[in-house]
């Protein structure tokens, strides 16, 4: 009998069907315009593969350094992957990023969970065998140094900071090849509406211009560019 990975609810596949229409920087727009200007992790934070897109809430990790062997290594990593949920994310971040913090069994067991995706702040491994899963995972790169005697989960599904970006666990975070964007949840339903609209007002744009309109007159006319 094969194992079947759970789902989240329908009224949250429903939430996350939604952004199969968006991209990244249209929801930037629309959270500089509701005045929140910091909520893009830091540029190097990357798709594995350019085709990864995630949609997913958030469920943050703290990393902290060690030196050398430890009493429980990993601290606790296992308990923060056991506990994912359907639909999470893995978010970690902390230390001085001296090793991989996200590799295949780490993807193996996320992925057999429900989670979405994980988005790292330090570097993944195994790359082969993590990309054979097909399941996105955001990093600032690949790095085959072992974190067992270099880092630890001090604690977890905890609010983080990343790169200045506040993070509340279950906030939504949205990522493709242009960034990794996080919109706190009591703002969720107002960004998704105001990104949708500013989409399909994109798409009317660019079939205007590729018509002969202006750019000018594009955007006294659209209000979009």
């Amino acid at each position: 009998m094969s194992y079947q990975i759970p789902k989240v609810s329908a009224q949250e596949a429903a939430l996350f069907s939604h952004f199969d229409e968006l991209y990244t920087p249209v929801v930037g727009d629309i959270l500089d315009g509701l005045g929140l200007y910091h909520q893009f992790l830091p540029q190097p934070i990357q798709p594995a593969l350019t085709e990864m897109k995630l949609v997913g809430r958030a469920m943050p990790v703290v990393m902290i350094d060690v030196y050398g062997p430890q009493a429980k290594p990993f601290g606790l990593l296992t308990e923060a992957l056991d506990q994912l949920e359907p639909g999470e994310i893995y978010l970690c971040s902390g230390g001085d990023m001296r090793c991989a913090y996200w590799g295949e069994l780490l993807t193996a067991t996320a992925r057999t969970r429900g989670a979405h995706g994980a988005v790292i702040n330090g570097f993944h491994r195994d790359t082969p065998k993590m990309l054979e899963q097909s399941w996105p995972v955001f990093s600032r790169g690949r790095f085959a140094q072992d974190s067992s005697v270099r880092t630890k989960v001090e604690t977890y599904r905890c609010p983080i900071e990343i790169g200045g970006v506040w993070i509340e666990p279950g906030d939504l975070i949205f990522a493709d090849l242009d960034g990794v964007v996080v919109i706190p949840k009591k703002h969720e339903q107002q960004v998704l509406e105001l990104a949708l609209e500013k989409a399909r007002t994109e798409n009317v744009v660019r079939k205007a211009v590729e018509a002969g309109m202006s750019s000018t007159a594009a955007l006294a006319k659209y209000k979009v560019l």
